[in-house]
Order: C-alpha cells, then structure tokens, then sequence
C-alpha cells in the first residue's frame, strides 16, 4: 500500500531532528486521521514543541502555539472582533487556533473558563466571536501539554469531562543513553537546523480515510473489545469507568493501527497495545487505588485480565 511508504518516509524525515521518537509519530498519525486531540504529558525539555511543529511540516500544514498562563483569555485563543478606525467598521481578527496543528503547551495552566473555550473548539471544530462563526480547516489536531512534575500551585486540572474529549493522552519518556548520545552527535556541530520536507498532503490524508472505512471487526475482537470497556465500569480500583465516547475511540484507535500495520482487519493486539493510550485518561480511580497505582497501570491490569479470543488471532 502507498501509504505505509508514506508512513515510512514520515518516519524517516522526522528522525532527522526527533531522535527515537517512531512511536510518538505513529499515534499522531492515527491521531491525524481522526482529527483526533492529544494530551501529551512530560516533563520540560523533551521536545514537545519540536514534535508538533515538524509533524506540522511533514503534512504540509500550518502551525501556532499558545503558551497558556492563568492570565491568558478565551479571545487569545480564538480571536477577536475589532475596530478599525480607519475603515470604520468592525474586523476578525483570527487566534492562534486557526491552524492544522496547535500546541497547547501547559493546558492546566489555563484557567476553566479558557479551557472550555479551548475545548469547545476541539469539540465544534469552529470558532463564533459576535455571531461571526469560522469553520477550522481540515485536518485539525490540538497537541496539550502537561507537565506531571509541576506543583499545583497556579494550575487547573482538566476535569474528567474535559480529558474525555482528548482522543488520546500520550507520555514522551526521556530518551534512552544510546538516543541522547545520538542527539548529542546530530547538535555538536553547532545544531544546524535540519530541512525536512512534506511527506503528507491533503489528497493522502483523504485516502488513507477512506481506507480506515474498510477496515473490519469480527464478532468476537468486537466483543473483546467491548468486555474491556465494561471492565472499567466494574473494576474495584475505578470510581469512574470509561465512557462510549471512549468506547468508540477505542475502536478507531484500534482500526487506524490496523491500518498502518498494513491490515484491513482489526486484532486483539491492536485493541491491546491502543487501550492504555485511549482509556487511562477516561477513567477517575478510588481514592485508595490513586495512592499507591496510576491509572495506565490500573487499565495494564485490567487488559491483562481479559481473555484474549483465540481463534481470532494476536
């Protein structure tokens, strides 16, 4: 299939400056296909910005980041409407929200009513100042970013309802002693910056759309998939189970790794390996289970504990 070379080929050019990071360019991938939102979390220096702004550039896409302070405004994020004295009539002018790829950076650092102005436009996927309303153009993706380390002082977590609408929460590790020392060799020559080019444009978005529509569930990996769910509702550790809109993200998640693994049919290891990225955002653990566990461990149990269907193969 064309677009695994593509896939590829994204893969290579991102190594040209991300080092290590073919997992994370994987999950923004399906992640694209969905226009589907992440939380990224990780602690400062691990290239946040860096991933969002060349994944921008290998679609062809624009880019622009909000750096989020309690100070910043739902108008920052969206835009504004002003006078113009010259012209003597009232104009947009557009926020940083307007772009295919938006960093989010420190989300939490936002005040709630900035958050839900935020998130209302992941949701809509428009913007509406003074009965002014601007559609946001295809493909759109928002990257929000936490630190997990930061004190709470002067943040607002996001509440459950609002992690619900992040199609995937994602966790950017340090880099291994062999990936840093890479790293090390691609900067000592001064850290010239390196040209990438576009590997994605709109036509092979639309066709790789298309072909996630074929990609089918048998009965028993539908089932499968579904029993995990109902787990998150039952499990003694979990106050707050998934909801079916994680139901359902869960199930895209699984077809878009289908797909770039080069299949038209969705596993169970499909569902397994995408069910910590999909569910450990989704679920609100027992005041006792959070002090000793994490929710991505609570959901690695959980899978764990759920027979995997043989006969439809791993």
């Amino acid at each position: 299939m064309e677009f695994l070379n593509k896939l590829k080929n994204l893969k290579e050019e991102m190594s040209k400056v991300m080092v290590g990071k073919e997992e994370e360019v994987e999950i923004l991938a399906i992640a694209l296909l969905y226009n589907g939102h992440i939380l990224l979390e990780s602690v400062p220096g691990t290239g946040k910005t860096m991933l969002a702004k060349t994944f921008a550039r290998m679609i062809n896409g624009s880019f622009s980041r909000i750096q989020f302070t309690p100070d910043v405004l739902p108008s920052d994020v969206t835009g504004i409407q002003f006078f113009n004295p010259k012209e003597q009539e009232f104009e947009f002018r557009p926020g940083p929200i307007l772009a295919n790829i938006v960093l989010a950076d420190e989300v939490n650092r936002a005040t709630p009513r900035t958050q839900s102005s935020l998130l209302e436009v992941m949701e809509e996927r428009q913007v509406t100042i003074d009965g002014h309303t601007i559609s946001l153009e295809d493909p759109f993706m928002v990257i929000a970013t936490q630190n997990p380390v930061e004190s709470q002082q002067g943040t607002f977590p996001l509440p459950i309802a609002q992690m619900d609408r992040f199609f995937i929460k994602m966790e950017m590790d340090y880099p291994t002693f062999e990936e840093e020392k890479q790293m090390i060799h691609m900067h000592r020559s001064g850290g010239q910056a390196v040209d990438v080019r576009p590997v994605l444009n709109q036509d092979d978005i639309k066709v790789m759309k298309d072909e996630l529509k074929k990609i089918t569930y048998s009965n028993e990996v539908e089932d499968y998939l579904l029993e995990i769910v109902r787990k998150t509702r039952e499990h003694s550790d979990i106050e707050l189970g998934v909801s079916p809109r994680g139901t359902l993200a869960l199930m895209k998640a699984a077809q878009g790794k289908a797909l770039l693994t080069g299949r038209t049919f969705v596993v169970p290891n499909d569902i397994k390996l995408m069910a910590p990225y999909v569910l450990s955002h989704r679920i609100f653990l027992s005041t006792e289970a959070s002090l000793t566990k994490s929710a991505e461990r609570v959901i690695e149990e959980l899978i764990n504990s759920v027979p995997v269907p043989v006969e439809a193969g791993v």
